[in-house]
Formats: C-alpha cells, sequence, structure tokens
C-alpha cells in the first residue's frame, strides 16, 4: 500500500491548532540557518506549506513545543528535520532496491525522533506498510504527525516506544544463519521489537551509538545483529559521531554526550566490532569518516571539529 504523505493546503490550519503555545526563545532559532533547501522543502511538500514564512513559522512552533517537553541538543539544532536517509549515503538506494524488490522487506528504523527519515523512504517508494519506527520518548512519533501534518490513518507506519536495552522491548538473541522459524509478524499488532527477529530486511539507526559507553556499543550491535534477517542483501546502516582513530571525543569544544564523555568509532574499530558480533564470512562492513563542517560548533571554540562516521553492514 502506497500512501500520499502531503498534505493538501487545506489541511495547514490544523497544523497550527489553538492550543496554548509554549514561549519562543530566540536561542532556538539560532540554527534554522542550517536546515537545506532541499529539507525545507521536503516538509514543504508533505504539509501543503508553500509560503516560506508560514513554513518557518510552523517549524519553529513545533520545535518550541518539542523543546519545551525534551531540552535536547538535537532539537536545538533542528535533527528532526535534517536528512538521515538520502541519496548522500551509499545504502540508501540498496533500501529503496530492497523495498520495490524483496516481497515483505521491512525496514526498520531505530530512534527515529520526528520520523522525518522514515517519511523520506516513503516518500522515495518503501512501503508504508513495511515500515517500523521505534523511539525512546512517544511524544516524538505524535510531534512527527503536528511537523507534517499527518495521522495515524494518513501514515500508517508502526511506531511504538521502547529502550533497546530493555529486554521486554529488545532481547538479544545470536546472528540467524537461516530463516527463523517464526513466521512474519503482522506488523500493526507489534508492541516491542522481539517479534522481528530474523526478519528485518533493513535496519536504520543515526546518531544513536554514540550516546553509549563502548561496551553498550557491542551489547546494541548483538541485538540489531538478531533483528536482522540473514536473507543475503539484508542491511544495517547508519551515521554517527567518529574518529579518525577510536577513542573519546575529546576535540576542543565538543559537550559529552548526556554528561559523559562520547565514545567514538573509527572505520576500523567499527568493523571489527561487527565482524565480532556475525559469524565469520556472513557480512561485508563499509564505514567510512569524515570532518563534516558544524557552524553551530564556531562560537563554542576556534578549532572545533566533529567528524561524521557513515557505515552499512551487508549480509553476504
Amino acid at each position: 500500500m502506497m500512501v500520499s504523505l502531503s498534505a493538501k493546503p487545506t489541511d495547514v490550519p490544523a497544523l497550527t491548532s489553538s492550543i496554548e503555545r509554549p514561549a519562543r526563545d530566540p536561542l532556538l532559532e539560532a540554527s534554522y540557518s542550517s536546515i537545506t533547501k532541499e529539507e525545507l522543502d521536503f516538509v514543504g511538500e508533505q504539509t501543503g506549506i508553500r509560503d516560506e514564512d508560514a513554513l518557518r513559522e510552523h517549524i519553529l512552533q513545533v520545535q518550541a513545543e518539542a523543546f519545551s517537553i525534551h531540552p535536547y541538543p538535537c532539537i536545538r539544532r533542528f535533527a528532526f528535520i535534517k536528512m538521515k536517509l538520502s541519496p548522500r549515503i551509499p545504502a540508501y538506494n540498496g533500501l529503496l532496491k530492497l523495498g520495490r524488490e524483496r516481497e515483505g522487506a521491512i525496514l526498520l528504523d531505530i530512534g527515529c525522533c520526528f520520523g522525518n527519515d522514515v517519511r523520506k523512504a516513503v516518500s522515495d517508494g518503501f512501503p508504508v506498510d513495511n515500515c517500523v519506527a521505534t523511539d525512546i520518548h512517544p511524544e516524538f512519533w505524535d510531534f512527527g504527525h503536528k511537523l507534517f501534518g499527518t495521522t495515524q490513518e494518513t501514515f500508517p507506519a508502526r511506531f511504538f516506544a521502547g529502550d533497546v536495552f530493555d529486554p521486554t522491548h529488545l532481547e538479544p538473541v545470536a546472528a540467524f544463519t537461516s530463516a527463523p522459524a517464526t513466521p512474519r509478524p503482522d506488523l500493526p499488532t507489534l508492541t516491542s521489537l522481539n517479534p522481528l527477529r530474523g526478519h528485518v530486511s533493513a535496519i536504520h539507526i543515526s546518531a544513536v551509538f554514540h550516546l553509549f559507553s563502548e561496551e553498550e556499543q557491542v551489547q546494541l550491535a548483538r541485538s540489531l545483529a538478531g533483528l536482522l534477517s540473514p536473507e543475503p542483501g539484508s542491511i544495517v546502516f547508519g551515521l554517527q559521531s567518529g574518529r579518525a582513530e577510536k577513542g573519546f571525543r575529546v576535540e576542543a569544544g565538543l559537550p559529552s554526550s548526556h554528561g559523559k564523555q562520547m565514545f567514538c568509532h573509527s572505520p576500523e574499530s567499527w568493523r571489527e566490532l561487527w565482524e565480532g558480533v556475525f559469524p565469520p564470512g556472513t557480512i561485508r562492513v563499509d564505514a567510512d569518516v569524515r570532518e563534516l563542517e558544524r557552524d553551530d560548533l564556531k562560537p563554542v571554540a576556534d578549532g572545533a571539529k566533529f567528524w561524521v562516521l557513515t557505515w552499512c553492514i551487508t549480509r553476504l
């Protein structure tokens, strides 16, 4: 089933209802200019808001409301609009190919935030009924509906909240070497990720691994390995903070993650991690690290640096 995500212009008033709005902090608007034209165009296409000023007002209002509940840096920086799933990352075309050619292929987006990446994949052809999204905060999905002007009926991807380190949500099992004995689950009935073990064709997870310690990252990788289908071409992919050499992020001006030092992998250590959680010879690991310009870091400290690790694990 394919669903058009574009709301009609007459639907716009529903996006900015008469509920009491939180006061806007001018500092929240500081990073608005970092949103690319491509990203703004995507939100405009999905909502039907074509006027630039009206679109800006709509985005800023949703941001302010979300930030008043969860004052995270990612909300301040408009990460809920930034496109992590796009043709610019090598795995994206493979994802869309799976959606076109593999019957019942499931896309799982972990740490989905407002769901902008799932929406991008659906807009480019991945069947919305085969999409599952999860995040630790259920409010994020609600903000996604508010941002993009949809409802669960008009955008029926399956969402449920949960902690990936909670075994009732995701209990680790060994990576599958043959098809699972359990049948593919009925996605609308899912309340945890556990029934998906061995059935997921593509797992997208960006800006999540670096939130955890080195040991926790290994645990998370094992959990994801158990979700992935053993069918050749199945993928786990994403992007996150990285370094040329693995270790804690100590570059000048960069804050720690949730009060902790951020542990970042290099392409080499990332490859070693995943080769340790899958049986030998069953995967290919592609990983690349590059420096990324971050205008929001310039006021923090001169010379502050930021690297992005882009990666994909493919079942052979």
